[in-house]
């Protein structure tokens, strides 16, 4: 048989196996080229900002921390809720103490959590449902538990993640960032953790593709060659 009909048929057979995930390639890509990852990001809906803390103010000393909490890694002066507080470090974790007393303060329960939550909320949907989990979903898996969920009602379902251990918030969530995160599972062909961007399945489907433009340029000298047809 002639070098042409292999030419087709090659190409034809490789854009069958190779043409549907490279539609989901030109499909997830399109939306990430629209929509910003800023949007993404979700920064417009959360936002950590509070006010600077006080710089006259008598806090507990460094070395009285360290005296009430053996085992100290390190500490951070912030504000919660309005509130002086180090974020203290140990082996055991992370914990809330009070900056001017030195108490413990801690973990947050739900009205705190729900006040931490409507205060770094941005839109003006209300709080729909606060939940602590022990597990993960898988859009924060990567996030440590227990941590509190709050889900408000708005159109795009914001949803805000916030450690009960400091009060940070650990990940914002809404609709376009769902859908971004599952176009870029398609993408990247990881259908599990959704982050290993050289998975074997991925770097197989990339050279199938390889091939088969090469089978379209094998295809094209043929079709365009002097005085033959295709």
């Amino acid at each position: 048989m002639k070098p042409a009909f292999w030419a087709r048929k090659a190409h034809k057979w490789i854009g069958l196996v190779v043409g549907v995930q490279a539609l989901l390639w030109m499909i997830s890509g399109l939306y990430m080229t629209i929509i910003s990852i800023d949007v993404i990001h979700g920064d417009h809906l959360a936002h950590g900002a509070s006010a600077p803390l006080s710089t006259s103010t008598d806090y507990v000393t460094p070395s009285q921390l360290a005296a009430d909490n053996p085992g100290l890694l390190g500490f951070r002066l912030k504000k919660v809720m309005d509130r002086a507080v180090y974020e203290v470090r140990t082996e055991e974790g992370p914990t809330l103490v009070d900056a001017m007393t030195g108490e413990p303060f801690g973990p947050l329960d739900e009205s705190e959590a729900r006040r931490i939550a409507e205060s770094l909320y941005q839109g003006d949907a209300p709080l729909a449902s606060i939940a602590l989990l022990s597990e993960a979903p898988q859009e924060v898996a990567s996030r440590p538990v227990p941590m509190w969920q709050a889900r408000f009602d708005d159109r795009g379902s914001t949803t805000l993640y916030i450690s009960p251990a400091t009060g940070e918030l650990l990940a914002k969530r809404h609709e376009l960032w769902r859908w971004f995160d599952f176009l870029w599972m398609l993408h990247i062909m990881d259908y599990e953790a959704r982050e290993d961007v050289n998975n074997t399945l991925l770097r197989v489907a990339a050279a199938i593709g390889f091939v088969f433009a090469l089978s379209g340029v094998w295809l094209l000298f043929y079709s365009f060659r002097k005085g033959g047809k295709a």
